[in-house]
């Protein structure tokens, strides 16, 4: 693939470079590619870039801390200098393996500092602005303020970053990704206090988040869609992702993209993950057809576990006791309105 060729989108040329699950032997041949149009070097330095180049050996940078894993060529400055501040705080030591990488971010498990508490910890980074590609968020923004680094809702007074934020310009998109990151960052504070089955969160930058792992020192906690139950735990973890969401509503909050392939399970136990969309229940116009929407994914997963239930009805409970009914017709503009977005969304 290269980046001139006129069937790959621009995207996917810059995904394939980065992807730190990168096949190894497509990785080397992508490195010989590179050396054999280095025939204008002098000798000596082809040999010396020959051998740095399947060694693996990185030369770490100035004032970067040393990790047991080997990050990629296009992941590794990424990487270190998003978890930098983390490792400087003694809440991270080390980074052991990556467990999870997707097109947004990706999750690492991490040696716990002292400050930590923890022998293992999750680090969730997201993925640079020119490799990722951030879902259409127009849909969770609405009804929810702007987070700044350090989780401080922006003064709307503040007319360079408002303008910045309408014409899409670079500050604006910066602005918008690291309030994208903060807003998950608070709802994991605000759940986790109130009793909810999410990780403990314990720091965020603006681009990382730190918090509790689910797993052991070998495999990650799987997703409850790789997991299948027996009839009495899938009863009695349907009515806990049940408290959840109700716990949630409680909290003004509704995940926004809950299903099977973000609660993990590990030991008998669920934890939901994944909460950057996560809308507010009383200010968002699209609150209820989102909040049928993740309740019926649960619903979906847990009846081909044998449990049977009626989400419509779960759904219409919640919201009669937590957030109040809207008309009929109001519910279904909406419905049609979020279907069209999702439906441009896709294509």
């Amino acid at each position: 693939m290269t980046k001139d060729d006129p069937n790959v989108d621009e995207f996917e040329y810059y995904e394939e470079l980065f992807d730190p699950l990168q096949d190894e032997h497509q990785a080397r041949h992508s490195r010989k590619a590179e050396l054999r149009r280095m025939t204008k070097k002098p000798h000596f330095r082809i040999l010396a870039e020959l051998d740095d180049l399947y060694s693996g050996a990185t030369e770490p940078a100035e004032g970067s801390f040393v990790t047991t894993y080997r990050p990629s060529e296009y992941e590794a400055d990424w990487l270190l200098s998003s978890l930098r501040t983390f490792h400087d705080q003694d809440l991270l030591s080390d980074v052991l393996a990556l467990v999870k990488g997707g097109k947004e971010a990706s999750v690492y498990r991490c040696a716990g500092g002292p400050i930590a508490g923890k022998i293992l910890v999750a680090a969730k980074v997201f993925r640079p602005p020119k490799f990722r590609s951030l879902r259409n968020d127009s849909l969770y923004r609405e009804g929810r303020s702007i987070l700044l680094s350090g989780g401080r809702p922006l003064d709307e007074s503040d007319g360079r970053v408002m303008r910045a934020i309408r014409g899409k310009t670079a500050l604006g998109m910066q602005v918008q990704r690291t309030s994208w990151i903060m807003h998950e960052y608070a709802a994991l504070l605000r759940l986790h206090r109130a009793g909810g089955a999410v990780p403990q969160p314990l720091a965020a930058t603006e681009n990382a988040i730190l918090m509790g792992y689910c797993g052991d020192e070998h495999m990650a906690a799987p997703a409850l869609h790789q997991v299948s139950l027996g009839p009495r735990e899938a009863g009695r973890l349907f009515q806990e992702a049940l408290r959840n969401i109700e716990l949630m509503l409680q909290q003004g909050l509704i995940h926004g993209d809950l299903s099977a392939y973000n609660i993990l399970y590990w030991e008998g136990k669920i934890t939901l993950i994944d909460f950057p969309q996560a809308v507010d229940s009383c200010n968002n116009p699209s609150a209820r057809f989102i909040l049928r929407r993740d309740v019926t994914r649960v619903c979906e997963y847990f009846a081909r576990q044998g449990v049977e239930s009626d989400p419509e009805a779960i759904t219409g409970e919640l919201w009669r006791h937590y957030v109040g009914e809207r008309s009929i017709v109001e519910q279904q503009r909406l419905m049609e309105e979020v279907l069209s977005v999702e439906s441009q969304a896709e294509h």
